[in-house]
C-alpha cells in the first residue's frame, strides 16, 4: 500500500499545499487500485500530479467542511465533460447529506455529483470495500458529523483521524497501525476550543497509547507555527514521526 500526501493544509489551502487529500494505491488482481481520502479546496488540481482522476476507484469523505470535500463539485464537472468521454461512476462514501450538499456547492444549474458518483452514507454503511481496500469509518468529535477511518490492505493498516477533538475513538482507529495520519491543528500554548481539533501533544499521546508504528502529522493550518506543533508532538511521543508535506510518499 502506498500513501501519497496530495494536500495537507488545515482548514483552508495554504501557500504550499491544497487542503486535505490523500491518495492510497495498492496492487491487486493484476492492476493498481486507487482510493482518495478527502478532496478539499484545490486538491483536485494537485491530485492530477499523481494519477489520472479517471483511474480513481473510490472516494471517501470524512466530513462536509469545504477543506475536506468541496473539490467534489469540480470532480463532477471533470467526470462529465472530459473530452475523452465521461468517467464511469465510482462509489463515494460521505456523511449523510453529502450528495445534496455537493450538488448545491456546484452552484445554480451546476452538475449533479450523482451523475459521476454512486453515493453511500457512512452512517448506514460504515465499511467501504473496494478492491483490496477495507475502510472502516468511526464517528469522531467535531462540530459537524465527522468520521475518522481505519484503512486495511493485506494486514497493513493506516489510521486517519479526520478532524476531531480528543476522543477515545481514535484509539480504535490507530491501534497498532503501521501509519497514523493524524491532524494537529492546535498548539498547547493556546487556550483552544473543545470538540474541534487536536494539538501535537494530543496526537502523540494517542499514538503512544495505541502503539502506532509511525505518526504522520497533518492538517496544520498556514496560520499555525508548525515548529511549535512539532515540539508539542515530541513532548508526548518518542517514536518515529513526520510532519507531512505535499508530495510525501509512504510505502508499506
Amino acid at each position: 500500500m502506498k500513501l501519497t500526501i496530495v494536500g495537507c493544509a488545515g482548514s483552508y489551502p495554504g501557500p504550499d499545499s491544497s487542503a486535505s487529500c490523500y491518495l492510497l494505491e495498492a496492487d491487486h488482481e493484476g492492476r493498481t487500485w486507487r482510493i482518495v481520502i478527502d478532496l478539499g479546496n484545490g486538491a483536485l488540481g494537485q491530485l492530477q500530479r499523481y494519477c489520472d482522476p479517471r483511474d480513481v476507484d473510490a472516494i471517501a469523505i470524512s466530513h462536509l467542511h469545504p477543506d475536506h470535500c468541496i473539490d467534489m463539485a469540480s470532480f463532477a464537472v471533470l467526470a462529465k465533460y472530459h473530452p475523452d468521454g465521461s468517467y464511469r461512476k465510482i462509489p463515494v462514501y460521505a456523511p449523510r447529506g453529502g450528495e445534496d450538499y455537493l450538488g448545491w456547492a456546484g452552484g445554480p444549474g451546476g452538475e449533479d455529483p450523482a451523475e459521476s458518483s454512486e453515493f453511500h452514507v457512512w452512517e448506514d454503511e460504515p465499511v467501504m470495500e473496494v478492491g483490496p481496500f477495507r475502510v472502516t469509518a468511526a464517528l469522531v468529535d467535531h462540530p459537524v458529523t465527522a468520521f475518522g477511518m481505519r484503512i486495511e490492505v493485506e494486514g497493513h493498516v493506516i489510521g486517519y483521524s479526520g478532524d476531531t477533538g480528543p476522543t477515545d475513538v481514535l484509539l480504535d482507529i490507530a491501534r497498532d497501525a503501521d501509519l497514523f495520519l493524524c491532524e494537529a491543528s492546535f498548539v498547547e500554548s493556546k487556550e483552544n476550543p473543545p470538540h474541534l481539533h487536536l494539538t501535537g501533544a494530543e496526537a502523540g499521546q494517542v499514538s503512544a497509547t495505541a502503539a502506532v508504528k509511525r505518526l504522520l502529522i497533518t492538517h496544520v493550518p498556514a496560520w499555525t507555527d508548525a515548529a511549535e506543533v512539532e515540539a508539542d508532538v515530541k513532548s508526548a511521543w518518542s517514536g518515529a514521526y513526520d510532519m507531512v508535506r505535499c508530495g510525501d510518499v509512504f510505502t508499506l
